[in-house]
């Protein structure tokens, strides 16, 4: 019988105000504004205003659940799979975050070189939106290895800056139209967007959000703390970041039917220089926190010891560099977060239920590679790679092949979450669950 002693994590140090604060700024990024643009005319302003309002909140449940374990363990959201998928299933959604996070570092980039293209353009006539995007991202590159605790103590006093700009924009748009004004917009059914599809939208942002959620976490000085301040946080920023979008586009609509959505350039020439410079600072400051995640999911993927951070930088910089040329991709944003969806929902379901199932006894010994309560059977956990794979493929299947009226993201995670709870329920009944001392193949099965 091998013996195991359960670890204590360190007590984190970031109060609720401070955590409210980074969340702030986090999610005070132009995509997601620019995702406020994407509503109207599908729907009625009125109508976007509740779907973003109700995708937030419901969204932010899952987001604050995971960031809960996070500051309960002391653990990053990918360590957290390693509870429910074992050491070597936990593979599978890391590699997933390293592509998904990477496909965000394309998006910021080439949206930050359409901000600043706007500018220079407009000042010089030059334009280059690709080589601007190239630029923006080698800046990040550089930042995440040299200055990304910089950033990181610098984002909340951003946050603030943002807000204040954000807000002149606000009485900008609703001194030249009023709010009845913006609700007269006819909606558009050539679109193709319902209030349930509306809402779906809103609620993969919350869980493209939820891969960082316990990263950031699990240094607050309490789960209250890490619950309070990662939902009144990413809450906030979320409805006011989407609503200035929907608004500021609705405005543009008034003046111009035929405006394109999810287009900087598009703002900037409405609303000058000062969003601009919003949208770039908030690039610079959450796509260097963005690189970084990546590089250190991957130094930590090996179960051996971790890679050198540095190489790894460098390697996943140079290909996030190389695909911000890659244009085509704003053209298929939504796709793009419905492919966030389809990874990553099934993963937060499973966690979700496995901690609750567990009794709430995930800690950091599932970093130790064998250990009791991450080793499954050759170190992968088949129940929940079987729920992942079932999950993936419906999301799939109501995306492309039969359409969902009321969208995939919900039906995906109620789905995954109950076949979780049935198939792994039998190996967590309080009666089955041995004592700390059990050895590590009797632990826990396939």
């Amino acid at each position: 019988m091998s013996e195991h002693v359960v670890q204590t994590p360190p007590r984190g140090t970031v109060s609720t105000l401070r955590m409210l604060l980074i969340w702030l700024a986090a999610n005070l990024v132009v995509t997601t504004l620019l995702t406020g643009t994407l509503f109207q005319p599908g729907v009625s302003y009125a109508t976007a205003l509740t779907s973003i309002v109700l995708g937030t909140v419901l969204g932010a449940l899952v987001l604050v659940g995971v960031g809960v374990i996070g500051a309960r363990t002391g653990l990053p959201t990918m360590a957290l799979t390693r509870a429910a998928f074992g050491h070597r299933g936990s593979l599978l959604p890391v590699t997933f975050n390293v592509v998904v996070l990477m496909g965000w570092s394309w998006v910021q980039a080439m949206l930050a070189g359409l901000a600043v293209d706007a500018l220079v353009s407009a000042a010089t006539g030059f334009s280059s939106p690709m080589l601007f995007a190239v630029l923006c991202q080698l800046v990040v590159v550089a930042l995440a290895i040299l200055g990304h605790e910089g950033i990181a103590r610098i984002e909340p006093w951003l946050a603030l800056v943002m807000l204040a700009v954000m807000g002149g924009i606000f009485v900008t748009a609703f001194r030249a139209h009023g709010p009845a004004e913006l609700a007269s917009i006819p909606v558009d059914p050539a679109v193709e967007l319902t209030p349930a599809l509306a809402f779906d939208l809103v609620f993969a942002t919350a869980i493209s959000w939820t891969v960082l959620s316990a990263d950031i976490t699990r240094n607050a000085s309490t789960p209250r703390a890490a619950a309070l301040g990662s939902g009144i946080g990413y809450t906030l920023s979320t409805v006011i970041a989407m609503s200035l979008g929907l608004t500021a586009f609705a405005h543009v609509l008034l003046g111009d039917a035929a405006a394109t959505p999810f287009d900087p350039a598009t703002l900037v020439a409405a609303f000058g220089w000062p969003l601009a410079v919003v949208m770039f600072l908030s690039v610079m400051a959450t796509n260097t926190m963005v690189v970084y995640g990546m590089a250190t999911s991957v130094t930590h993927a090996s179960l051996s010891r971790p890679l050198p951070f540095v190489p790894v930088a460098l390697v996943l910089g140079a290909v996030s560099v190389i695909g911000a040329m890659w244009f085509d991709l704003l053209t298929r944003f939504t796709d793009f977060l419905a492919l966030i969806g389809a990874f990553f929902v099934p993963v937060f379901a499973v966690i979700l239920v496995d901690y609750v199932l567990q009794g709430r006894r995930t800690t950091l010994d599932v970093l130790v590679a064998r250990g009791p309560r991450a080793w499954f059977r050759g170190g992968v956990h088949g129940r929940a790679v079987a729920v992942w794979v079932v999950g993936a493929a419906t999301s799939w299947l109501l995306t492309d092949v039969w359409p969902s009226p009321v969208g995939v993201t919900v039906p995906v995670f109620l789905l995954s979450a109950l076949l979780y709870a049935l198939l792994a329920w039998p190996r967590h009944r309080p009666e089955a669950r041995p004592e700390a001392g059990a050895s590590i193949e009797g632990r826990r099965g396939v």
